[in-house]
């Protein structure tokens, strides 16, 4: 199992952060560039911040994607996907990158807008895709029950009720009925196609879809589940977010 457990959320953050910088080393030295997905929320604070502070990196040829945004939401909105990239990774990076390709999910043409982004997307493979978990068990906006079978890079999805809460609950609008019930999502199908998969997933708000990723039925009803397939996916959580693990999964993957 490739899941690694520490004490701290800051220890799991560097962890994830490390690893992650390692593959885009590998990937600039073998192939000149790295394109990379990045995920958001709070979960990915600590993990953005240390990835920032990795030597060794040409930013200048790495290419950026993001996974999801709300549909409706201006690039302003204190909650927007984009927004939380720009202002927390891509304008604090030392030089700028080759591209950053954001996610607008209020495109006047939303589909024709998620037709051109999954092209560029798909023009070559992308070499690290760094993601979460939701409490609801879901990858990017891939609530259950997922699709694991469209091939369609970027998705219009419905958001659920819990997905919608965890929203709310992190502090990103003011009322439920604030946060959106749709938004634009990279595909299942599309994240499990990166090459190198980092996972980095703390707190105990998402202790019970640590457990049923990790150790209970690989299902659509488990979207995160589908990661046990990949064969470079590499998972980190802190000890809360391991909590409903089993005593054996906890002693097998927790950092001495």
């Amino acid at each position: 199992m490739n899941l690694s457990i520490y004490a701290t959320r800051q220890q799991c953050g560097a962890a994830a952060a490390a690893f992650g910088a390692s593959r885009i080393r590998q990937a600039i030295a073998e192939r000149g560039e790295c394109r990379i997905i990045l995920a958001t929320g709070a979960s990915q604070f600590e993990m953005l911040a240390a990835l920032l502070g990795e030597p060794g990196i040409d930013w200048r040829v790495v290419t950026f994607f993001h996974l999801d945004e709300y549909v409706g939401i201006a690039d302003s909105h204190p909650a927007s996907f984009r927004k939380y990239l720009r202002e927390r990774f891509i304008d604090r990076l030392p030089v700028a990158p080759k591209a950053f390709h954001p996610v607008e999910g209020d495109a006047a043409d939303l589909r024709g807008f998620c037709d051109r982004l999954g092209d560029k997307l798909c023009e070559k493979p992308i070499d690290v895709a760094f993601i979460g978990i939701g409490e609801n068990g879901h990858i990017a906006f891939n609530d259950p029950p997922a699709d694991f079978d469209t091939e369609v890079p970027y998705l219009v999805v419905d958001l659920d009720e819990k997905c919608r809460r965890q929203q709310l609950g992190e502090g990103w609008f003011p009322t439920f009925d604030d946060v959106p019930k749709q938004a634009v999502s990279m595909s299942v199908r599309q994240i499990m196609k990166s090459r190198c998969i980092v996972n980095t997933v703390p707190d105990s708000r998402k202790a019970h879809a640590v457990k049923i990723t990790f150790e209970e039925e690989l299902s659509p009803m488990h979207p995160a589940s589908v990661i046990r397939l990949h064969g470079d996916c590499r998972s980190f959580c802190d000890e809360p977010a391991a909590a409903e693990l089993s005593a054996f999964t906890r002693e097998l993957c927790r950092v001495k």
